[in-house]
Formats: C-alpha cells, sequence, structure tokens
C-alpha cells in the first residue's frame, strides 16, 4: 500500500511540475510549450511566438517530427550557457531540412533560462540550435533571437556537463535531449 501511495505521489508531484509554472504565469499555452526529457531530467520552456513566431515554429515543428530527441548538449560554457538542436550532426555543425530563419531580434534581455536560437555570423542563419542561458549576457541582447523561456527544470539544465573553456565549452560525452515534445 505505501508503494502504490509514493508512487501516487510522485506523479502528482511531476505533473504538477508541469503545471505550475505555467499556471503560476496565467497564461498556460501547451500549443507553445517545449518539453525536453534530458539525461538529467525535465525542462520545459514557454516559446515566444508574440516575439519570434517564425523560430517558435521551427522549433515546435522540428520537435513535432522527433529531430531532437537523442540530440547532445555539444556546446556547454559554465556560467553562459547550454547549446544543443544539432540533429542533423550533434557536433554545432548541422542544421535541419528547412531553410535558414530571417532573425527576430527583440528588446527582451538574454538573462539566466532564457532560450535563444544559435546562429553562424550572419543574423539570418538560425536553424536549429539553440541555447538556454545559465547566466545574464548582455553581449548578446539585441544580436540573437529570443525564442523562448525555461519555466520549469533550471536545476536540470545547471546540471547538464560542460566543456572545458580551453575547446570554448565542446563536451565530451554529453548529457542529451532524449524526447522533446509539444506540451498540447
Amino acid at each position: 500500500m505505501m508503494r502504490i501511495l509514493a508512487r501516487l505521489c510522485g506523479g502528482l508531484l511531476l505533473a504538477l511540475a508541469f503545471a505550475l509554472p505555467a499556471a503560476a504565469q496565467g497564461k498556460a499555452d501547451p500549443q507553445n510549450t517545449l518539453i525536453l526529457e534530458t539525461t538529467q531530467g525535465p525542462v520545459v520552456i514557454a516559446l515566444r511566438p508574440d516575439l519570434a513566431p517564425k523560430h517558435a515554429e521551427r522549433l515546435k515543428t522540428l520537435a513535432r517530427e522527433g529531430f531532437y530527441n537523442d540530440v547532445p548538449f555539444h556546446r556547454v560554457i559554465a556560467g553562459f550557457m547550454a547549446q544543443t538542436g544539432d540533429g542533423e550532426r550533434g557536433d554545432g555543425t548541422g542544421g535541419s531540412k528547412y531553410a535558414d530563419l530571417p532573425a527576430e531580434f527583440s528588446n527582451v534581455p538574454f538573462k539566466r533560462g532564457v532560450v535563444g536560437m544559435a546562429r553562424a555570423a550572419s543574423p539570418n542563419s538560425a536553424n536549429s540550435q539553440f541555447f538556454i542561458m545559465l547566466n545574464e549576457a548582455p553581449s548578446l541582447n539585441g544580436q540573437y533571437t529570443v525564442v523562448g523561456e525555461v519555466v520549469s527544470g533550471m536545476d536540470n539544465v545547471d546540471k547538464i556537463k560542460k566543456g572545458p573553456a580551453a575547446l570554448n565549452g565542446a563536451v565530451t560525452n554529453p548529457d542529451r535531449i532524449v524526447k522533446a515534445k509539444v506540451g498540447g
């Protein structure tokens, strides 16, 4: 009986972990919620189609297609950010089958928990890769597209294996997105 109760309580706590952050914001929108099951635990991202409609739609499309499943956090720099989303090669040099996106810059600052789109030198080169801020980085403000913010699981993002600074955060045997899905 105690085991059954413990399982029920554990399931209830997990459900609450996903429900409370969105409810606390007063605007639960499952269609704009990206849920990452990572090797370190769940991470829930509220996407911001109001800021970056094309980028938010791209992340949802790729998640629905399974593109992000088993994709590594290939570049993680302590105190800065954790980058993932290269479902083509897994090393940060790949993208998706879709064309690159035009920049959708905003005035939203890059602070802890903000999700931005990775890109090459051209502002209009974001495709599938994204990063989660571990700390504030004002130098990125207005230079990269903000596509969302972590609303639950930032403690799990903090646990993601970091790469050495000498290798620009390149991670050996990295943590991964086990599965990505849109919340609705």
